[in-house]
C-alpha cells in the first residue's frame, strides 16, 4: 500500500475541514488564491492560513503555489508568530528559488528574526540571525529599494550586540576581573567599531592598561583612538596621558 498518498489525502481533508464555510473544492487554483487573499486582506488571518495551506497541498507546481507560500508567511507575520513566518519564508526561498517573490521572502525572513530580537541583556541568537539574513538580502539584491532599510536595521542590531558586550566589560571591571574586562572592551571596539559604544570601550580599555602598567599597549591604543575619534570627549585626556607616558620613558 502507498501510505504516502493516504497521508497527503488525510492532510488535505483536515485542511479542508478546518477551512471557512465557503466551498473551495470546485474552484480553479486562481480562484482559490483570490479567495484566500480576500481573507488575508480582510485581516482574517486564521482562515487565510488554512486556505493558503490548502492551496500549497493541492496545487504543487502550479504558479499560485509561491503566492500562497509567501502569504502564508505573511499571515503568520501579521499574527506576530514570527518563528512560523520565518519558516514559511525560508521554505519559499529554498523550494521555489526562481520565484519573483524570493526578494520579498528574503527581506521578510530577516524582518521576522528582527522582530524576535530581544533586549540586549538576553541571549542574542535571533539578533545575529537577523543580521545574517539582512546581509544576505543586501548581497543578493543590492539594487532593491529596501537595502537602505536593511542597512539601518543591521546598524540597530549591531548597537544592541555592542551594548551587551560593553556591559559585560563593565561588570567584569566592577568585579575587578580586569583582564576579562579588557578582552570585552577590545571586542566591542574590534567588532562594533562604528557603534556608539566603541569609543568608550576603547577608552576604558586604555585606562585599565595604564593601571596594570601595560603602557606600551596603552600607547598603541591611544594612537588608534586619537586617529579614529579625534572629536571625542576623551581625546584631550588621552592626549595628555600619551604625553605623560612618553615623557616617563
Amino acid at each position: 500500500m502507498n501510505y504516502g498518498k493516504y497521508v497527503v489525502l488525510i492532510l488535505m481533508i483536515f485542511v479542508w475541514s478546518c477551512s471557512g464555510s465557503k466551498n473551495t473544492t470546485d474552484m480553479l487554483p486562481e480562484e482559490h488564491l483570490k479567495y484566500a487573499m480576500s481573507l488575508y486582506n480582510d485581516g482574517d488571518y486564521e482562515e487565510a492560513i488554512k486556505e493558503f495551506q490548502s492551496i500549497i497541498l493541492q496545487y504543487a507546481g502550479n504558479p499560485v503555489n509561491d503566492d500562497a507560500q509567501f502569504y502564508l508567511g505573511m499571515a503568520y507575520y501579521k499574527q506576530e508568530q514570527y518563528l512560523l513566518a520565518a519558516y514559511e519564508f525560508s521554505k519559499l526561498i529554498r523550494d521555489i528559488p526562481a520565484s519573483p517573490l524570493v526578494p520579498d521572502a528574503q527581506f521578510m525572513l530577516a524582518d521576522s528574526y528582527y522582530e524576535l530580537s530581544p533586549p540586549y541583556p538576553l541571549e542574542q541568537s535571533y539578533t545575529k540571525k537577523a543580521i545574517d539574513e539582512f546581509q544576505a538580502f543586501i548581497d543578493y539584491f543590492p539594487l532593491d529599494k529596501r537595502v537602505e532599510e536593511a542597512e539601518k536595521k543591521i546598524r540597530e542590531l549591531n548597537e544592541k550586540l555592542a551594548e551587551k558586550e560593553y556591559n559585560a566589560g563593565l561588570i567584569y571591571e566592577k568585579m575587578e576581573y580586569y583582564n576579562a574586562a579588557i578582552i570585552y572592551y577590545e571586542r566591542v571596539f574590534e567588532t562594533y567599531h562604528d557603534s556608539k559604544y566603541a569609543p568608550v570601550a576603547l577608552y576604558r580599555k586604555i585606562k585599565l592598561l595604564i593601571d596594570k602598567n601595560r603602557k606600551n599597549e596603552a600607547l598603541k591604543d591611544i594612537a588608534t583612538f586619537l586617529a579614529k575619534y579625534s572629536g571625542s570627549e576623551y581625546a584631550g585626556e588621552l592626549k595628555k596621558l600619551q604625553n605623560e607616558i612618553i615623557a616617563s620613558k
